[in-house]
């Protein structure tokens, strides 16, 4: 490879033996008797000096003399070809159009030496500041800072990473400093579901490894309760509202709802980590709630096929059977079996290596981590419903309480929470569709002003008031204090994400992988604009309003105390809180005792 010095005497060689050749043939003009020609040369030279000193480049000022001399050899020509040969031995050719009386200006210079100039950039400059390096170095700065002041934002400040994540993302993203540009790198909407799908199958995963012992065959009931009535009236009424409110079809509303209906596994799990809010709610509330957000990301399937199957399937009778056979026995209830089974044979497997001496401790997230992945790759690849996959596994794994106590001191879920969790809602706050809130040429009123209607409605009649009307039938729900905050805390973030891609792709190609893109022409065209902008913009709202509930709730628990009862700072408060029953019986947990006996 040439260097630069070498690089530039040979182009300079090649300038003098061009001239000489030409010289031979016929005398170059002078170019001091035209005055006008000196004039040109004058303002050039000026322009050119200009422009070099902007632009500080010194190969710019060698390349401008050298054009400044062949200019002076070559004014009367009409034009001038000449070639560079760079490091890499590529030519890049220029043409000089014949100056008469136009003077260059130093915008008309840098498109002139813009080729030269890009070489020299790839020589002279170490610095390579592309959107992606500085992805990695501003999402890896702030997971540092919020590890080193985890506990201060959590105990004291009573936030959670998704709504800070989220910010970071808006901020950084094509609406605010462009830095975090996805669409930009290449990543469509591909693989932004393989992204979704493979978090909130590991945060599910983890649901089900954290839950006590045999958990769901103790408080089946609750969950179940959760899951049927709970849901449904979920899916019904946020159909109701987005079909009013935004003037969507019946199955489009459908759809939408069914994205809406689940609560979210990666925002519950933030809200109810271990924290001094999370300490001050019962535990059987917890683990209620955690559960129901590990099976109804799962669960939502058979809604959100309910309004799609009459869209893109031929007859009604068509429709129906594959709801029943693929949705409800294989997607659903075959998926949950199989998770159930793997998750109990690696337990076994885990046991005996363990036992043998065969891994160590080390080993034992590897484990968990690739287990968890592997049951996301069995659900997808065999067609099954892979959060129930995942779940299953998980609750099979944990199920005799084993690998939590051996795992207990790792805090393996707040690792992941920390580290996949937080970089996704970076991911969701710069990709969110602002350009899209307001689609064109069809009949879907979507303006600012009806999606915060919307919003607001669907935080305040989702969950609250069937969960109030539930809690006779709820035995884990004790309080009406306890149905309303079970009611308020059913968040919903990135698994919504994952399913409107879903449907997004059974309206695009009939299968559930999607195109990179939306197409320009579809008999679908109205849902597949609508949905992705609606669904986007009603998470953004939840991962603010869920996620900074604690803070909320927290500060009206201190000013609701009298003087003397209040802690000396606000919301440090420890106590439980005010109307829920911290007693045992009527859904009480496995005690930590229980636990710690399976090992045994």
């Amino acid at each position: 490879m040439l260097s630069r010095a070498e690089i530039i005497k040979l182009h300079l060689r090649e300038l003098q033996e061009k001239n000489a050749k030409n010289n031979s043939k016929e005398a170059p003009p002078p170019v001091t008797t035209n005055p006008d020609a000196n004039f040109i040369l004058i303002k050039y030279v000026a322009a050119t000096t200009n422009y070099i000193v902007q632009s500080h480049s010194i190969l710019s000022a060698i390349f401008g003399t050298v054009i400044l001399v062949v200019l002076a050899n070559s004014s009367s020509k009409s034009d001038m070809n000449f070639t560079l040969v760079n490091a890499n031995t590529a030519k890049v050719e220029l043409k000089i159009e014949k100056l008469n009386n136009e003077i260059l200006d130093t915008k008309s210079l840098k498109q002139l030496f813009k080729p030269f100039k890009k070489e020299q950039s790839s020589i002279n400059e170490p610095i390579e500041a592309t959107p992606l390096h500085l992805t990695y170095l501003i999402l890896a700065a702030f997971l540092i800072i919020y590890a080193l002041f985890s506990h201060f934002i959590r105990n004291r400040l009573h936030l959670s990473e998704p709504p800070l994540a989220t910010i970071l993302g808006i901020a950084l993203g094509p609406r605010g400093l462009k830095v975090l540009g996805p669409s930009k790198w290449g990543i469509e909407d591909d693989l932004t579901q393989e992204a979704a799908r493979m978090i909130v199958g590991i945060q599910v995963f983890a649901v089900g490894i954290e839950l006590p012992r045999a958990y769901l065959a103790r408080h089946w009931k609750s969950v179940l309760m959760m899951l049927g009535p709970v849901m449904s009236f979920s899916w019904l009424i946020t159909a109701l509202f987005t079909y009013l409110i935004l003037n969507t079809s019946v199955t489009t509303a459908l759809i939408i709802s069914a994205c809406l209906a689940p609560t979210d596994p990666v925002l519950a799990a933030s809200v109810l980590a271990e924290s001094r809010f999370s300490n001050r709610v019962p535990r059987r509330l917890k683990y209620l709630l955690s559960a129901e957000s590990g099976c109804n990301d799962g669960v939502s399937f058979p809604f959100l096929y309910a309004g799609l199957y009459p869209v893109i399937k031929a007859t009604t009778g068509d429709a129906i059977k594959d709801w029943v056979l693929e949705t409800m026995l294989w997607q659903c209830i075959f998926g949950l079996l199989l998770g159930l089974f793997i998750g109990f044979c690696a337990n076994r497997v885990l046991r005996f290596a363990d036992r043998k001496e065969y891994i160590d401790s080390s080993s034992f997230f590897v484990f968990y981590l690739l287990l968890a992945i592997f049951c996301i790759g069995v659900g997808s690849t065999l067609g099954a419903d892979d959060f129930l996959v995942a779940f299953g596994a998980g609750t099979g794994f944990a199920w005799d309480g084993w690998f939590s106590s051996k795992t207990k001191a790792t805090n393996l879920p707040n690792i992941l929470d920390l580290l996949l969790n937080s970089s996704m809602f970076v991911y969701f706050g710069a990709i969110i569709p602002w350009s899209e809130l307001n689609p064109e040429g069809v009949a879907v009123k979507i303006t600012p002003g009806r999606l915060l209607g919307l919003l607001a409605l669907i935080l305040l009649f989702r969950r609250i008031p069937i969960v109030l009307a539930m809690k006779p039938f709820i035995p884990d729900i004790q309080t009406y204090r306890e149905a309303l905050f079970c009611g308020h805390f059913g968040p919903m973030g990135l698994g919504a994400l994952f399913l409107v891609i879903e449907a997004r792709a059974q309206l695009e190609t009939g299968k559930s992988i999607p195109l990179p893109h939306p197409p320009v022409e579809s008999p679908h065209k109205q849902a597949i604009q609508t949905i992705w902008p609606v669904i986007c913009f009603i998470v953004l709202g939840s991962v603010m309003i869920h996620g900074l509930s604690v803070a909320a709730i927290s500060i009206g628990s201190h000013f609701s105390r009298s003087q003397a009862e209040r802690a000396p700072l606000i919301g440090s408060e420890q106590e439980p809180l005010f109307g829920m029953n911290y007693e045992g019986g009527g859904g009480e947990s496995a005690s930590e005792d229980e636990n710690s006996n399976a090992d045994h």
